[in-house]
């Protein structure tokens, strides 16, 4: 939402917002959640629950904003990005995640994206960043902001942008892992990522062998160490 001079000026009806997840029942809980809070503010035009889907989506709908999910199975957030923005550069991109690691939001915000919620965020504050982000304002979650200074800072300090352990690791695993180091019992993770508990097992192995570590513990440090937690 932008003037011809590339300035951004305020929307003069409800935004229109395409929403991009791969579980349906988020999408639904959204939908209903905006269009029950913010008929006035926010309309929702559509949705997908794939890259592809997406892709075609959005290029339809021509929505004023699209919140995005990170991970996805077919490609995540940042394919939909690159997919997109080209064709379609007026379009915003709003990342809404369960994931609040560095490196996901540095990918997304280098893809393009305008900004990067997690998933905790009440449906008024959600309301307001995607308002936020229409009219041009750059909107991140609490102490995510500075993940972003980080990797595009020289200052000393500043966060790695890659991490070669790290990177071995699936988007999924990460996931469980950031859950696993908060103290979420295997149960828990299962219900957060909509994945059984068995899947959540699965990851745990997976990460365990990975990273050469053999406990909870010594993973729950490790992942504090990369400022996954």
């Amino acid at each position: 939402m932008t003037t011809d001079s590339g300035a951004a000026q305020a929307p003069t009806g409800p935004v229109r917002v395409f929403l991009v997840d791969d579980h349906g029942l988020f999408r639904a809980g959204v939908r209903a959640e905006l269009e029950s809070l913010a008929q006035d503010q926010v309309q929702v035009v559509g949705e997908a629950g794939s890259v592809g889907e997406a892709v075609a989506g959005i290029g339809h709908h021509q929505p004023d904003v699209v919140l995005l999910d990170v991970h996805m199975p077919d490609g995540g957030g940042a394919e939909v990005l690159r997919r997109v923005r080209p064709t379609h550069p007026s379009v915003v991109f709003l990342a809404l995640s369960v994931s609040d690691a560095a490196e996901d939001v540095i990918a997304v915000i280098r893809a393009g994206a305008r900004g990067y919620v997690t998933k905790t965020i009440s449906s008024q504050e959600l309301v307001k960043a995607v308002r936020r982000v229409s009219e041009g304002d750059a909107v991140f979650s609490p102490r995510l902001a500075g993940f972003v200074l980080d990797a595009f800072s020289d200052r000393p300090g500043a966060a790695p942008i890659s991490d070669p352990e790290l990177d071995l690791l699936t988007p999924r695993e990460r996931d469980v892992l950031r859950l696993l180091a908060r103290g979420y019992a295997y149960k828990e993770i299962a219900s957060e990522l909509f994945i059984s508990v068995k899947t959540v097992e699965t990851h745990v192995s997976s990460v365990l062998r990975k990273t050469q570590l053999s406990n909870r513990y010594e993973l729950s440090r490790w992942a504090t160490d990369r400022r996954l937690v």
